[in-house]
C-alpha cells in the first residue's frame, strides 16, 4: 500500500466570490473527497491555486482541512516556492498544523542547476520531519529533475517520493531504475496514471478524482490486482474527463466541474478567469462521456 495513498486529489481552493477564502468551502470539499475515492488530499498546490494564496491563507487552509479530515486520508502541504528560505518555513509551518506530508515544486523562475535542486531539497527535508515529496513539472517550472539528480536525492534521509508531471516516460523509466526500494512515484497527470503504474507508479496526485475519483481508485485497484484488462477498460472509459480538466488552465475546468456538481468552488482568482461557455461546454460534454451526470 502507499504512504500516502494510491489516489491523491491535489484539491482546489475554495473561494467566496468577492475571492476571500472559503474555509468551511475547503473542510466540505476536502471530506466530499474521502467520501469518493481520495486517500490523500494535496492542499495549496497547483490546482490549489497555490501562487495567489498568502502564507497566512495556506497555513489556514493546512490546519482546517486537517482537522476536517482527521486521520481518514492524508494530508500533503503545497509548500514549495522559489525561495529555499521561504519553502523552510511554509513546511515548518505544515509541520505545526499537523500535516502528514510536503509536495515541494521544484524552484520556478529562478532555473538553479541540478546541483542547486538537490541543495534545495536537501535544506528543505533537514529543517522539518516531514516527509518530502519532490514535484517534478518543467512545463511550469523551466526546470526538471534528471534521474541522476532524482537518484542523489532518494538518498537524502526525508525525500520519500516523487510527483512526476515531466511527461518523458523515457525518464520515468529511468528515475525508477535509479532509486532504491521503496521509493514512491506518483503520476502528476491522470491521462498518465495507467502508463506510469506500468512502469512502477504506486497512484496518482489527481485533478479528476474531484469528479471521478472512486473510477480513478477502481481502476488503480485492478492494475494492482493485476486485471490489466479491466484497468485498461477503465482508463478509456474516463480518458474523456481526464481531458476534460485540461481544455484550459489549470484549475479553470476543475472548479468549473465541481460548480455544476455543487462542489464548493467559487470562481479562480485573477489573473486565472472563469471557464467560458465553450470551455464549460467542453467540461460537461467530457464528464458525461465519462458517466458523470451535469
Amino acid at each position: 500500500m502507499a504512504r500516502f495513498g494510491r489516489v491523491i486529489t491535489a484539491m482546489i481552493t475554495p473561494f467566496k466570490e468577492d475571492f476571500s477564502l472559503d474555509l468551511e468551502g475547503a473542510a466540505s470539499l476536502a471530506r466530499f473527497l474521502v467520501d469518493h475515492g481520495s486517500e490523500g488530499i494535496v492542499v495549496s498546490g497547483t490546482t490549489g491555486e497555490s501562487a495567489t494564496l498568502s502564507f497566512e491563507e495556506k497555513v489556514s487552509l493546512f490546519r482546517r482541512v486537517k482537522q476536517a479530515v482527521g486521520g481518514r486520508a492524508a494530508v500533503i502541504a503545497g509548500t514549495g516556492t522559489n525561495s529555499t528560505s521561504s519553502t523552510i518555513q511554509l513546511t515548518q509551518a505544515a509541520e505545526e498544523a499537523g500535516c502528514d506530508a510536503a509536495l515541494v515544486v521544484t524552484p520556478y523562475y529562478n532555473r538553479p542547476p541540478q546541483r542547486g535542486l538537490v541543495e534545495h531539497f536537501t535544506r528543505v527535508a533537514q529543517a522539518t520531519r516531514l516527509p518530502i515529496i519532490p514535484y517534478n513539472i518543467p512545463s511550469r517550472t523551466a526546470t526538471a529533475i534528471e534521474p541522476e539528480t532524482l537518484a542523489r536525492l532518494a538518498q537524502v534521509p526525508g525525500v520519500v517520493a516523487l510527483k512526476e508531471s515531466g511527461g518523458d516516460f523515457t525518464a520515468a523509466s529511468r528515475m525508477m531504475a535509479l532509486v532504491p526500494e521503496g521509493f514512491e512515484f506518483y503520476s502528476g497527470q491522470d491521462e498518465w496514471t495507467l502508463p506510469l503504474l506500468a512502469l512502477g507508479a504506486v497512484g496518482v496526485i489527481s485533478v479528476a478524482s474531484h469528479v471521478v475519483g472512486e473510477g480513478i481508485l477502481s481502476m488503480v485497484s485492478a492494475f494492482e490486482k493485476g486485471d490489466v484488462g479491466e484497468a485498461r477498460r477503465l482508463h478509456y472509459r474516463l480518458l474523456p474527463a481526464f481531458r476534460a480538466m485540461f481544455v484550459t488552465t489549470n484549475p479553470i475546468p476543475v472548479k468549473a466541474a465541481c460548480e455544476m456538481l455543487g462542489l464548493p468552488a467559487g470562481p479562480p482568482r485573477p489573473p486565472l478567469v472563469p471557464a467560458s461557455p465553450e470551455e464549460r461546454e467542453k467540461v460537461k460534454e467530457g464528464l458525461r462521456a465519462a458517466g458523470v451526470g451535469v
